[in-house]
């Protein structure tokens, strides 16, 4: 089974998320999208982040029933700060049957010459990117590990949800319904 994982903070996840995530695993190659709730990414500031556990909580209900997505919580149990590298590894020798390959954004792309290991990524693992409204993907876009989809561009981002909620503003139609009724529910960014 060939599986894309999905990596993000996903703080919150919402409809941006889920439609890249869904074009992958039913217009590309993929078997399945794995969203990897990352508890830090170590070139983001931690103090923004919701708890580990309530972005996988709202992973989950943002996924629903679809089953070719997953939530992931892979990276919980791995030392902090999470290098995708050291995740990949894990996995390959977790699951020794599956082939992994990556899902990010051209953003992610454009500096992943920062990443540990890049080198080892580009050789070991196919990177499937989607392009982010007015970012040039860098020449790596040319890799022949590299695969640019063309997935529908929304440009909504957590930070503007995030604000959105710490306002007292609506963010319907920008998160799944289970998600929305689970923020409003909820102190969660607040």
């Amino acid at each position: 089974m060939k599986i894309g994982l999905f990596f993000g903070s996903f703080n919150p996840i919402h409809i941006g998320h889920l439609i890249i995530a869904n074009f992958m695993a039913t217009r590309t190659d993929l078997d399945k999208v794995w969203l990897v709730v990352s508890p830090q990414n170590p070139l983001k500031p931690k103090k923004t982040l919701a708890r580990d556990h309530d972005r996988l909580h709202l992973v989950r209900l943002g996924i629903g029933d679809n089953p070719r997505l997953q939530a992931s919580n892979i990276e919980f149990g791995l030392p902090k700060p999470s290098y995708t590298i050291d995740t990949l590894t894990f996995l390959k020798e977790k699951y020794p049957a599956h082939t992994f390959a990556l899902i990010m954004g051209g953003d992610n792309l454009a500096t992943l010459h920062l990443w540990k290991n890049y080198e080892q990524i580009l050789a070991h693992y196919d990177i499937y990117v989607y392009k982010r409204p007015a970012v040039e993907l860098g020449e790596l876009a040319t890799h022949p590990r590299v695969r640019v989809c063309e997935a529908p561009m929304l440009d909504i981002s957590a930070t503007y949800i995030r604000d959105c909620l710490n306002s007292g503003k609506s963010v319907r139609y920008l998160v799944p319904d289970p998600v929305l009724e689970y923020l409003e529910s909820s102190s969660m960014y607040r």
